[in-house]
Formats: structure tokens, C-alpha cells, sequence
């Protein structure tokens, strides 16, 4: 069996969608293939880039065009110019990233929470966010307000102290500003701050950060930006990790 045919092959085992992390876990199971090369996730990389019949969704998740339409219904869109801010796509983008960082969260034995509103929705996969994270409450970690304040953050995650280490806000077209007030508020406890979003909303983040309310965030380089692609490229490493038998 040829290369593309198995990353074929297990795209449709999985579903007819796969995350790139997921293609590199899976695809070496099958074992009518051989992958003589030093850098076959590379390969795996370019052949989801450039078969026919393969095509993109989001950065680092692709579909089979055989099931686009099933794979449409589900929620599971191409972003575009037109669609970019209908609800289907801002929604799916959303729990897209807030899935991932989840199973990062996760692969770091992180405890993960995200908020109520957003516990029922589901990731490209089909599970429920609830079902990936692995807390129903944040932990009662500081006084009430500060825990009220913290509950509408999109994805967070607490070390084995029951201690947030990172907060993260994903931001496909709202406020990043809205974002930053909730880290100003929350800024005196030792913990990541992060808005993850794409890449072409950096400048807009750097402008906001330069308003005097978010001087002690910016000064203290309190809050970093993190792309989707960045992101996406974190949880490939992750995936990567654990088709290894063994991990220094």
C-alpha cells in the first residue's frame, strides 16, 4: 500500500475527519504500509496538503471530499470570506480550539475546566465538551468573586494543587478588550494569560495591550498572544508523542 492510500485509508477508519495529530498516531497501525523516511510526519504532512481527494477544514484538521456534505451537517464548515461570521462557523471555531487546548490540558495532566454555557457543545468529533475536560466546577481556589469572575473564561487549566496555570480566551471576532479586563482582574495570581486567535488579529492585541488600564499586564508581560496555528502545531507535538513506545 502506497503512502496517501493509508493516510486514506485512516482518515476514513476515523470518520471521514481527522486532526494531523490524530493521521500521525493512527496511520503506522496499518501494516500493508511501510514509511521508509526519517521524517514520515513530514510526509504525512504534505500528503494531506496535496492528494486530491483530501481537503483542508481548519489549521491541522482535514476531511475526505467523498463525505464533505455528511461532514458539513455535522457543523464541521470550511471557513470562507462570506461565512466567516455566521454563527455555525464562529460557534465550530470555538469549540474547535477550546477542544484542543483541552486534550494539551490533558497530555500535560492538567485539571481542565470549561465554562456551563459552553459544556454541551460539541468538538469537530462529536464529543461534548464536558466529556474532554475533566473538572464540572472550578475548584475554590480564591474568594467568590474571584471565582465568579473566572467562570466565563473558555478554557482553563489547574495544576495537582487545584491552582489555575493558564487561563485562555479564544477570540475569532469579539472584543479582545473584553478578554483583557477579565486578566487585569485576575492578575494577581501566578498564572498564564493567553488569547488565542488567528494570527492576522496580533496588531489589534498589541493595540489593546498599549491602553494605560493594561499597563501592569503589559509591563510584566503578563499576557502572550497564541495563533490558532501555533496552537494546532503544540497539540501535533502532543499527538506525535504519543505514537512513540517510549518518551525521554
Amino acid at each position: 500500500m502506497k503512502q496517501y492510500e493509508a493516510v486514506i485509508e485512516t482518515l476514513d477508519k476515523l470518520g471521514g475527519v481527522a486532526t494531523l495529530g490524530e493521521l500521525n498516531r493512527e496511520v503506522f497501525k496499518i501494516s500493508d504500509c511501510e514509511w521508509k523516511t526519517k521524517t514520515p510526519f513530514a510526509s504525512i504532512r504534505r500528503i494531506v496538503q496535496q492528494t486530491k481527494g483530501i481537503y483542508k477544514i481548519k489549521p491541522g484538521l482535514y476531511g475526505l471530499e467523498k463525505y464533505r456534505k455528511q461532514i458539513e451537517d455535522r457543523g464541521i464548515i470550511v471557513e470562507t470570506e462570506k461565512n466567516k461570521d455566521s454563527n455555525d462557523v464562529i460557534m465550530f471555531n470555538h469549540t474547535y480550539y477550546q477542544g484542543i487546548l483541552l486534550i494539551i490540558g490533558k497530555y500535560r495532566n492538567m485539571q481542565t475546566f470549561v465554562p456551563k454555557q459552553d459544556k454541551n457543545k460539541k468538538f469537530y468529533d462529536g464529543h461534548k465538551l464536558h466529556e474532554l475536560s475533566t473538572l464540572a466546577e472550578q475548584p475554590p481556589y480564591s474568594y467568590p468573586q474571584l471565582i465568579k469572575r473566572s467562570a466565563t473564561i473558555d478554557t482553563i487549566w489547574f495544576n495537582g494543587r487545584n491552582m489555575p496555570h493558564s487561563f485562555f480566551e479564544i477570540e475569532h471576532s469579539t472584543d479582545i478588550q473584553n478578554s483583557l479586563l477579565k486578566f487585569n482582574d485576575l492578575q494577581d495570581f501566578y498564572v498564564r494569560m493567553a488569547i488565542v486567535a488567528d494570527i492576522k488579529r496580533k496588531p489589534e492585541f498589541e493595540a489593546k495591550m498599549r491602553f494605560h488600564a493594561f499597563d501592569d499586564l503589559r509591563l510584566n508581560k503578563r499576557v502572550s498572544f497564541l495563533s490558532y496555528d501555533a496552537l494546532v502545531k503544540q497539540y501535533e507535538m502532543e499527538q506525535e508523542k504519543q505514537s512513540f513506545e517510549f518518551i525521554l
